[in-house]
């Protein structure tokens, strides 16, 4: 009977042991040892586990790291779903990055319709971004049925201000823009004593995260940052859930 009971304690606590090592350790508990070891100025937001082998998701703001259930490794680049090609990786940042478009200051923002305008989209540009220009002499110019709420985020000079509160201040602002932006028409210099939104704006984009222009948000709270065609455009309009 001793013996019997000695073996069943041994069990027991065997399986006690099976339990706590299939157990996997709490999210928290893993933030709490990957914090300190990327960095004394790094702070973690949040840790979630993944369905890909193991991995947790590790975001530290619009960012996405991978470890393991130790935080010993630390894996930093893309998952893709090979059967679909679909970057899992991309989309989850796509999703943590959204924001609400209602939100938006569109007062401060330059407001254009082409066609019926049913599409809507906001743009974040600096005036002197070649990339910026480009968008608006090939995408924006093709694409028709939408409504293009542009704010003039200056990011790459003392000038981009002067610029912006030179296109803000005109008589038609949409005009003075596009003089600009497609013809590299100078606007001219604004009036004494208008004031323009431009440490607004500027603001916003650093709250929004937004590092570089063109930055383009959709009427779901998506954005797609840099430039892209107009057949991409066309796309993602096409993915938006009416």
């Amino acid at each position: 009977m001793r013996n019997t009971k000695i073996a069943l304690l041994s069990l027991s606590v065997l399986m006690a042991s099976c339990v706590e090592a299939q157990t996997p350790p709490s999210t928290d508990a893993i933030k709490k040892l990957i914090e300190p070891r990327l960095g004394a100025n790094v702070k973690v937001d949040s840790v979630t586990a993944t369905p890909y082998s193991g991995l947790y998701e590790v975001r530290i703001g619009s960012d996405i790291l991978y470890t393991d259930k130790t935080a010993t490794y630390l894996v930093n680049g893309h998952i893709f779903n090979l059967s679909t090609g679909a970057d899992l990786t991309r989309e989850r940042i796509e999703e943590i990055n959204k924001i609400k478009f209602s939100d938006l200051p569109l007062d401060k923002a330059i407001k254009a319709v082409k066609g019926d305008g049913s599409r809507v989209i906001a743009v974040f540009e600096d005036p002197n971004c070649g990339y910026c220009k480009r968008l608006r002499q090939t995408t924006l110019k093709e694409t028709d049925n939408v409504t293009i709420y542009t704010f003039m985020y200056n990011i790459l000079s003392d000038d981009s201000f002067v610029k912006s509160k030179n296109v803000w201040c005109a008589a038609d602002r949409q005009k003075a823009w596009d003089d600009w932006m497609l013809n590299g028409k100078a606007p001219a210099t604004a009036a004494a004593g208008c004031e323009s939104p431009n440490d607004e704006v500027l603001a916003l984009g650093h709250k929004l995260g937004i590092q570089g222009t063109p930055a383009i948000f959709f009427a779901d709270g998506s954005r797609i940052p840099g430039a892209i065609d107009a057949k991409a455009l066309e796309d993602k309009f096409s993915k938006i859930k009416k």
